[in-house]
C-alpha cells in the first residue's frame, strides 16, 4: 500500500511539474484544443438546439477540458476516464434523482459520493464526473425532464466530441502524445517517423 501511494505521489509530482513548465508552443495547442472542443459543443447548442431549449453544454465539460487539453499526461485525463467517468456519474445522478427527487440535501451528496466510488471501482476516476452527477440532481428545467437521455446527450455525445478534438490537437506535434497508453504511443511514433521520412525524400 505504501509503495503504491509513493509511486502515485511521484507520478503526480512529475505530471504537475511537466504540465506547468513554460512552453508557449504547448500552451498554444492546449488553447486551440479547448477552444475547438468547447466551441463545437457550444455551437451545436446555440445554432441547432436553441429552438428546442435542449441542453448540450454542461459545466463539467469545462473542467474536463482543463485535464484533456492542459494536463494530457495525467492518468485522470485519459479517454477511459473521460468517457467512463462522465457516463457512470451521469447514470448515478439520474438514478439518485429518480429515487429522491425533492430532497436536495440528500440527493446531492448521494449522487457525488456514489459516482466517486463507482469511478474508483471501474478505474475511470475523472474529477469532473462528480459535477456531472451533481448537475443531474441539482438542475432545474430541461435536464430533469431528460431522465436517462441525459446520459446519452449531452453527456456521452459531448464527451465524444471533446475526445475527438483532443486526439487531434494532442497529437499534432511529435512532442505531444495522447492517450498515454504504450501501444498508442508506439503507433504514433511510427507515424511521425514515417512522415519525417517522406518529407526528407521530398527535400
Amino acid at each position: 500500500m505504501k509503495k503504491t501511494l509513493k509511486r502515485t505521489f511521484r507520478v503526480s509530482k512529475y505530471v504537475i511539474y511537466k504540465e506547468t513548465l513554460v512552453d508557449y508552443k504547448e500552451h498554444f495547442w492546449s488553447f486551440l484544443g479547448a477552444f475547438f472542443g468547447i466551441g463545437i459543443i457550444a455551437f451545436i447548442q446555440s445554432h441547432t438546439l436553441s429552438a428546442t431549449e435542449n441542453i448540450f453544454l454542461i459545466g463539467s465539460f469545462g473542467a474536463s477540458s482543463v485535464l484533456i487539453y492542459g494536463a494530457i499526461q495525467s492518468p485522470l485525463a485519459q479517454p477511459r476516464n473521460l468517457v467512463g467517468g462522465h457516463v457512470i456519474s451521469a447514470l448515478v445522478g439520474v438514478t439518485v434523482y429518480k429515487i429522491v427527487p425533492d430532497i436536495i440535501w440528500l440527493s446531492a451528496p448521494l449522487a457525488v459520493a456514489f459516482s466517486i466510488v463507482l469511478m474508483q471501482y471501474t478505474k475511470t476516476l475523472h474529477p469532473p464526473g462528480g459535477a456531472t452527477a451533481l448537475i443531474a440532481v441539482s438542475s432545474t428545467g430541461k435536464i430533469p425532464e431528460l431522465g436517462f437521455w441525459y446520459v446519452l446527450s449531452p453527456v456521452l455525445t459531448g464527451c465524444i466530441i471533446l475526445l475527438i478534438v483532443a486526439l487531434f490537437f494532442n497529437n499534432i506535434t511529435p512532442n505531444r502524445s495522447y492517450p498515454t497508453h504504450t501501444r498508442f504511443r508506439k503507433l504514433l511514433k511510427k507515424k511521425h517517423e514515417h512522415t519525417h521520412k517522406m518529407k526528407s525524400k521530398k527535400l
